[in-house]
Parts: C-alpha cells; sequence; structure tokens
C-alpha cells in the first residue's frame, strides 16, 4: 500500500467517476455526402479509364465531361436509380466514382478507355484518428517541435492500469529524469521507463495498481500511449494507436473501484504524485461542491499549482443541464467533450424506405440485408419502464427474432442490449433522449446495433405506429472519416456558467471526448472472432487526458511556462470554427454557447505558439480569494497557510489575470472596469491591435488599444470598459470575445455576460 504523509481527515466521501464513459486514424479517404449512401439496388464503384492514344492533354480538357461520358443513360424504370457521378479524381488516378447499378456496369464495360471497376472498400484508418484531428502528424510539426512530450512525467489518477499492453512499451524511452522519486507497487516487475510509477490506495479494489475497469488504461494511453499498430475494435478503426504525447513518461496512481472513487484516496494520491515529481496531473473523476475550500481536487490541485504541475481535469458528464460543471477552480483546466470527424456508421433501414444514420463498434458481416419485424416494448402502457428495455421490462414480450427499439435511460446503452439478447432479440435500435439529441455513441455491444438521434428515434416510433407490421434492418458500413461538423460539442459534457466562481468562465476548453479509441485492460470477444486489447468509450473522462497531453507537450517545449501560462496558450489560440468553417454547433447542431465550449477547441499546434499569454502567480489567488468572501480561515485551506483578508486589497472574480471574460449584469448595473496584463512569449519586436467583438447589450472599450512589444517576456496591461446599454437582448446570456492581433498571431478571449433580475 503507497504510504503518504498528508493526513486525510475526510473518511467516507466519495467523488463520483463520470461514468458516462461508453466506449470512442490517417489515411487520406474521400467522403461521399450523406444523400450519397448505398442503396439496395446500386453501389458506389470506384472506375478506372484511360485516354485513347494516352491524349489526356489535347482531347480531354474537360475530365468531369469525360468521365460523364461513361455513365449510362438516365434510365425510364422509375424502380432504378440513375447512374451518378459522385467524384471527379484529377491526381490519384484516372477515372471517376459513380453510383451504378450491376446493369449500369455491364454497359460501361464496353466503353472504349474503361479498364475496371470495383465497389469502394471501408478503409482502414489510422487510429486514435483524435491526435490526427488535433493536427499532430509523425516527423512533422508540433509533435517535432515539442519531442513528443520527452522528459515530462504525466501522473494519471484513475483507475489504475494494465501494464503489459504494447501502449506502455519502453523500446527507444530514456529513463525517466533524476528527480523522479516515485514507486511501482505491482508485486512483479511490471513497470519500465514508460510506465515509470504505478501506486495503489486504500479503497481501489485488488491491493495492486492493477487496473480492473479499463477506465485508468484507456486514459492513461490517451494522454501518452506509444505507437501500437494493429489497434482496432471489432475490425473497425483499424490502424496504429498512439496518445498525444507518445514520448512523455507515465505515472499511474489507482484511487478508483469499479464506478467510484475514494475522495480521501484521491487526494492522497495528489499528495503524493507532487512528492513523486509529476510534471502534468490528469484527473478523470470530480464531484460537484459549492465552494473551493470544501473541494478536495481544487485543494489538491492548488498544492500542485503551487510547484509548478500542470492540472487537467474532467468537467464532467451531467451536460447539457447548466451550472453542472466539476473542477471549477481557475488553477484548474477544466476540460469539456466534443466528436471528431470519425464516424463507426450503421444505418437503421426501415420498411417504408427511410434510412437514419446512427453508429455502433460492433459491426457484423453476416447480419442479413433482408428486413426483420420491428418492435417498440414502450407501447406496453403497462410497463413504463419498458421502453427503457430493462430486463425485467422485456419478460412478457414478444422480441424474439425481432429488432426492438430501445430509448436511453434508466441502464447503461449496452446493458439494454444485454437484455435485447436475452429475450431473443435479433438487434437493437438505440434511441437518444431529447437533451442528449444527436450525440450518438460508438460501443462494444453484444448483439447488431445502431444508435441514433433523438429526432430520428422519433421518425422511427412514428412509423412503427404508422403500420400493421413494422419492419426494418441494420446496414453496417464501417469507418467513416470527414464529418464535417465535427468538433461538435457532446450532449453529456457538463455546462457552465460556474457556479462556485461564476466570475469564471468554465469549462476553459474543449478536446475530443466521443468515441475514442485507446488501450483496455481485457481483450474484447465477439462474432467477428477478433480479439483486441482496445476499446472505444466515451465522456469527459477521454477529453481530459487528450489535454493533459497537450499539456505535457507544451511543457517539453517551452519548460519556463508556468502552469498558468499553459492554460492561456491553450485556451487563446482555440478554434471557434468547425471543419465547415461555420461556429461550433452543439448536441442540437445550433450553434453552442461558450458555457459549453468556453474558449473553444483545442488547436496544439497553435498553443505552441500563442503570441501573447495571460500568467497568473500564485500570489495573485490570495485577493481572488478574499474576493470571495470566504473567511480567513477558508481562505487558508486552500492556500495551507494563514491568510488575513483585512491585510490586503481583495478583487473581483472578474480582476484575476484569466484569459477569458466572465460577467454578470443586472437591473441597476453601471460600467464595470477590468485589468489584464499579458506577457510577449513571441517576437521581441511585435505589436497588437484590439479587435472587439461586443456582446449584444453591452459596450465594450480597452484602453490601450494598440500594444506595443520591444523584448521577449515583457508585460504590459491594458483595461476593459464594459457598460451596459439601454437596451437589452431578450436573453439570460449574450456572448462577444476581445482579440489582439499581430502580423502572425491572433490571441482571443471569450467574454461572457450573463443577464439578472431584469
Amino acid at each position: 500500500m503507497a504510504q503518504f504523509s498528508l493526513i486525510v481527515t475526510i473518511i467516507g466521501l466519495i467523488c463520483v467517476f463520470f461514468p458516462f464513459t461508453t466506449n470512442a486514424t490517417e489515411h487520406p479517404v474521400y467522403q461521399r455526402p450523406k444523400e450519397e449512401q448505398e442503396q439496395s439496388n446500386s453501389q458506389v464503384y470506384i472506375v478506372h479509364c484511360e485516354f485513347p492514344d494516352g491524349d489526356r492533354g489535347t482531347r480531354y480538357q474537360d475530365l468531369e465531361s469525360w468521365y460523364l461520358s461513361f455513365l449510362p443513360a438516365t434510365t425510364s424504370d422509375s424502380a432504378r436509380e440513375a447512374p451518378r457521378l459522385i467524384y471527379s479524381y484529377r491526381n490519384v488516378l484516372t477515372g471517376f466514382a459513380a453510383k451504378l447499378s450491376p446493369d449500369d456496369l455491364k454497359q460501361m464495360e464496353k466503353m472504349e478507355g474503361f479498364i475496371s471497376a470495383r465497389p469502394e472498400r471501408v478503409l482502414d484508418l489510422y487510429t486514435t484518428h483524435s491526435t490526427s484531428f488535433l493536427g499532430l502528424h509523425q516527423n512533422m510539426g508540433f509533435w517535432n517541435d515539442s519531442n513528443y512530450g520527452k522528459g515530462v512525467i504525466i501522473g494519471v489518477i484513475d483507475s489504475g492500469i494494465f501494464p503489459d499492453h504494447p501502449s506502455f512499451s519502453d523500446d527507444g524511452m530514456p529513463p525517466p529524469p533524476a528527480k523522479w522519486k516515485g514507486k511501482c507497487e505491482f508485486n512483479v516487475t511490471k513497470c519500465n521507463n514508460k510506465l515509470i510509477g504505478a501506486r495503489y490506495f486504500r479503497s481501489s479494489g485488488n491491493g495492486t495498481p492493477w487496473d480492473e475497469n479499463g477506465h485508468g488504461t484507456h486514459t492513461a494511453s490517451t494522454a501518452a500511449g506509444r505507437f501500437v499498430p494493429g489497434a482496432n475494435i471489432f475490425g473497425n478503426a483499424n490502424g496504429t494507436a498512439v496518445g498525444v504525447a507518445p514520448l512523455a513518461h507515465i505515472a499511474v496512481y489507482k484511487v478508483c473501484a469499479a464506478v467510484t472513487c475514494s475522495e480521501s484516496d484521491t487526494l492522497a494520491a495528489m499528495d503524493m504524485a507532487i512528492s513523486d515529481g509529476v510534471d502534468v496531473l490528469s484527473l478523470s473523476l470530480g464531484k460537484l461542491t459549492n465552494n473551493f475550500y470544501e473541494d478536495n481536487i481544487a485543494l489538491g490541485a492548488f498544492s500542485a499549482m503551487e510547484k509548478g504541475i500542470f492540472v487537467s481535469c474532467a468537467a464532467g458528464n451531467s451536460g447539457p443541464s447548466s451550472s453542472s460543471t466539476s473542477n471549477e477552480a481557475p488553477w484548474i483546466l477544466t476540460v469539456g467533450a466534443s466528436t471528431i470527424d470519425r464516424k463507426i456508421k450503421a444505418t437503421a433501414v426501415l420498411g417504408n424506405n427511410q434510412e437514419l444514420d446512427g453508429e455502433s463498434a460492433y459491426q457484423p458481416s453476416d447480419f442479413p440485408p433482408t428486413l426483420l419485424p420491428l418492435a417498440y416494448p414502450g407501447n406496453n402502457a403497462s410497463n413504463l419502464n419498458a421502453k427503457y428495455c430493462t430486463p425485467a421490462s422485456l419478460n412478457n414480450t414478444n422480441v424474439v427474432g425481432k429488432i426492438v427499439l430501445c430509448e436511453v435511460g434508466i441502464t447503461t446503452r449496452v446493458d439494454k442490449g444485454k437484455a435485447v439478447k436475452a429475450a431473443g432479440g435479433a438487434a437493437m435500435i438505440l434511441m437518444n433522449t431529447k437533451a442528449i439529441a444527436n450525440t450518438t455513441l460508438a460501443e462494444a455491444h453484444v448483439l447488431p446495433v445502431t444508435h441514433v438521434s433523438y429526432a430520428d428515434g422519433l421518425k422511427i416510433k412514428e412509423y412503427i405506429n404508422s403500420t400493421l407490421i413494422p419492419t426494418a434492418t441494420i446496414a453496417f458500413k464501417g469507418t467513416r472519416i470527414g464529418d464535417d461538423r465535427a468538433p461538435v460539442v457532446a450532449g453529456f459534457s457538463s455546462r457552465g456558467p460556474n457556479f462556485a466562481s461564476p466570475g469564471i468562465l468554465k469549462p476553459d476548453i474543449i478536446g475530443p471526448g466521443v468515441n475514442i479509441l485507446a488501450a483496455w485492460h481485457i481483450s474484447l470477444e465477439n462474432k467477428t472472432n477478433t480479439n483486441s486489447r482496445f476499446n472505444m468509450i466515451s465522456g469527459t473522462s477521454m477529453s481530459c487526458p487528450h489535454l493533459s497531453g497537450v499539456a505535457a507537450l507544451l511543457k517539453s517545449a517551452h519548460p519556463d511556462w508556468s502552469p498558468a501560462a499553459i492554460k492561456s496558450a491553450i485556451m487563446t489560440t482555440a478554434d471557434v470554427l468547425n471543419l465547415r468553417s461555420n461556429l461550433i454547433e452543439d448536441e442540437t447542431y445550433l450553434p453552442a454557447d461558450v458555457f459549453a465550449t468556453g474558449a473553444g477547441h483545442v488547436n496544439p499546434s497553435k498553443a505552441n505558439d500563442p503570441g501573447l499569454v495571460y500568467d497568473i502567480k500564485t500570489s495573485d489567488y490570495l485577493p481572488y480569494l478574499c474576493g470571495l468572501n470566504y473567511t480567513d480561515r477558508q481562505v487558508g485551506i486552500i492556500l495551507q497557510r494563514k491568510a488575513n483578508c483585512s491585510e490586503i486589497t481583495s478583487i473581483l472574480e472578474g480582476e484575476l489575470n484569466y484569459p477569458s471574460f466572465s460577467i454578470k449584469v443586472t437591473g441597476n448595473s453601471t460600467a464595470q472596469v477590468y485589468s489584464r496584463t499579458v506577457t510577449n512569449v513571441g517576437q521581441a519586436y511585435s505589436t497588437y491591435r484590439v479587435e472587439i467583438g461586443s456582446p449584444p447589450g453591452l459596450d465594450v472599450k480597452v484602453e490601450p488599444t494598440t500594444l506595443v512589444f520591444s523584448e521577449v517576456k515583457q508585460k504590459l496591461s491594458y483595461q476593459v470598459t464594459l457598460t451596459p446599454l439601454a437596451t437589452i437582448p431578450n436573453s439570460t446570456f449574450s456572448q462577444g470575445s476581445l482579440r489582439w492581433i499581430s502580423e502572425k498571431h491572433i490571441v482571443r478571449s471569450p467574454i461572457a455576460v450573463r443577464f439578472l433580475s431584469f
């Protein structure tokens, strides 16, 4: 058992482990628009052709017209879909992609210039695709600049680790830094130059650091796993797995058993990690609290921050409810969850020819395309739980051989599938709640499943109620890259405003947290006859280690940066647009607000060169804490030393030198004035000019409007005046931004405004 110096006085308190961890590479691949997916009588072919006499340049200036000439004339048969050109290739090959029927193909084969055609394949893609989605590529860019996190130690406080996983191989890894004082508490030699420490604590289960539920193994490999070829889940997302900081060292601290984590163990682990010498702490766990002095993670994080340790924590999985974030202290990076552009597609095909796209990690190759009876147990008015497909609720229902529609709620999504299978069901369509809306998950189900959105679930219900004999099947389409809506804020991701300190915007940032493939503690087996020690799960538990890894990369590239400087670099360079170049959306596919996104979606490469940072010294937190109206004793609990607020000038929350602004406006509000100080970490000679996007209902002025720097690490200050307008928006909040722009950099701070008591 790990020995630790901290004496814990709170016994029996429990931190709830965020359990919305369902289970979540890089070959370029063309993605067909949604309306172009396979029909029953035709499919997409890749067609290779050649120019007569090789004369491409003179006779065929318009390639698309030439490619179109291969397509048979539109058929008059209304039952047959006309052939359609999907893509005209110009560089990768001479040819095109088209949706063709077997008859179309036979006609095309007779044409001059035709070489061959084959149905398109679902390509094996690069895993975890989240690193590629973040712009991290091997042997180039930020990974090179940061040396892949080499020399940095990430402490993962979680459910332990499976040490024999290839993600934790130390092939080519240097020994840990000389400062490392940690221990390996496995009963056999399991640690190495990658996994340099493993400790366990009192309530964490089996008396060793071994992971019993997979969560800790998954988060550790997400943050810093090595390159592992052949990673997949049931043959999907097949490729090479890698964490965000693959050359960083890992130290694990097991504090969780099953789905709960002892608060006392968690605080002890943080204490031990500080002594051991970690550089980054990653905690995918937490608990809602009212005050920081009552939040032991906040206390441990403050101590870590004082020692120069960066602390990254999950925001929680209580979204989309407002004020639902955990880990809200300003010295913690609070991470929300968003999607990546990969989907493991499974389409519900209804008897009325509707096709509704969903997701599932289990994609059987032998599921029949023929329509099966479709049942909805929720139509049984005598059993209110039947719609959730709980085991007992299916006892007296006839679902044998049927596809069963089940609603999310009460039991886990995978357990619903187990209940359906036990009752004789052939497959399941899983329907979201209205709140979670369009956030669908690809999970390791035990039978054929597709998880569809709430809106599509309503369409399925409508169809079931419109016919005497509803039928359906599921078309499994495998791994697809290129969802240009990404990143989308996950419906489960917890939201602000910050309850404990409303003047600090939370969450700080969002990162990949939906359908993330990473290491697992056991082999998953299913009808695919594949064994894989990888699993796909979802939650802010997954987004947190992504940011922990980014922090490790930044720490390696900029060892002199403070935790606050690293946080600032991450926040002020975050993306606010999706792959469509539209504003990032939430689970309803409407623009997400700042209480969902924080500063935006992490962009690691931009964070490496932020231009300016908002730094915060430890001493700056004293006037901030006093400004929260905490007593001297309460402030002293956080600082671990005596405090006397009467001897210092307290500040409003918004006056802390934070990279974002969060203010409230009431009916009698006057102008609010805040100061900020930025530190130049870019070019010595640089000039920044302010650009203001005033939130509706507020006039924002900045003085000075220009900042001129003449040296690196130079500090300059500015003042922001926010004045309520006579006309207030007909809403409870608005948002805007403040940007400092130079020739090379854009340093952006979001502004959140809450209108109260009008």
